[in-house]
């Protein structure tokens, strides 16, 4: 088989599974692991895929289609679920933090400590409704109008969140990269994760493996404005090094064995 042949099946695979891992393509093709490692590099500068560390998975569009509440509320993966495990360390007693509406915010509510007492800021109706009932955590809601998604993003929620100052942030993006920082798919959510940022002493972005190297369409925050990066053990390692070298400290998130 040609290298151009079996390149345009690895897309054929990507398209299909939305994932692929290298050392399965190496078994599949029959050839080394370095030649399916050329082939992903230079599938990646063709703009054709993105590598993760194990693999590589889909160019994302800049502009994507927000998740249905089932699928945002529902079932996380194992990466979803390291990350979220990780970031609620970050919280201690007396610790005012926001929380916003996205997979990785809801993965989080298992893991929120129930013996210490600290307050959320959340823009979302449903992490709201999670809380209120823990009689550890005081729940604040930014107001304005309220989007199908149950998530307030409008110049209301910007005006009041300006009332505000909060310990750390746990921001969601769509994307990271060490060149333009945090991006999101639309420029109303980018202005609410800036306005947060800006009243946050601390601000830890939360990104799996996907996102890590991905752009979108609004920035929401340069990486000069992170403070800590946490993502998985598939992140690709050398998007990582370049963050770090900005000053940004990053976590890898261990698996659950």
């Amino acid at each position: 088989m040609f290298a151009e042949e079996r390149r345009d099946k690895i897309l054929m695979l990507l398209k299909e599974h939305k994932r692929v891992i290298a050392k399965d393509l190496a078994e599949r093709f029959q050839v080394s692991i370095d030649s399916i490692r050329r082939d992903l590099s230079m599938m990646e500068e063709q703009g054709l895929l993105k590598r993760t560390h194990g693999g590589a998975v889909p160019v994302s569009k800049v502009r994507t289609q927000p998740q249905t509440p089932s699928v945002r509320y529902g079932e996380v993966d194992e990466y979803q679920n390291a990350v979220a495990k990780a970031a609620v360390s970050y919280i201690d007693a007396g610790d005012t933090v926001h929380i916003g509406g996205a997979a990785l915010h809801y993965a989080m509510l298992k893991y929120l400590p129930a013996d210490i007492p600290f307050t959320v800021v959340t823009n979302s109706l449903n992490i709201a409704g999670n809380l209120k009932d823990r009689a550890n955590i005081e729940t604040y809601i930014v107001c304005g109008k309220l989007k199908p998604s149950g998530n307030i993003t409008d110049a209301l929620a910007l005006d009041f969140l300006k009332q505000l100052k909060i310990d750390t942030a746990f921001l969601v993006g769509g994307g990271l990269t060490a060149k333009r920082g945090m991006s999101t798919t639309t420029p109303e959510g980018a202005a609410f994760g800036r306005a947060v940022a800006e009243v946050s002493r601390k601000v830890i972005c939360l990104s799996n493996y996907y996102k890590i190297g991905a752009e979108y369409f609004a920035t929401v925050v340069p990486l000069q404005a992170i403070d800590t990066v946490i993502t998985d053990w598939e992140s690709p390692k050398d998007e990582l090094e370049k963050i770090e070298k900005q000053g940004v400290k990053v976590v890898i998130a261990a698996a659950d064995n």
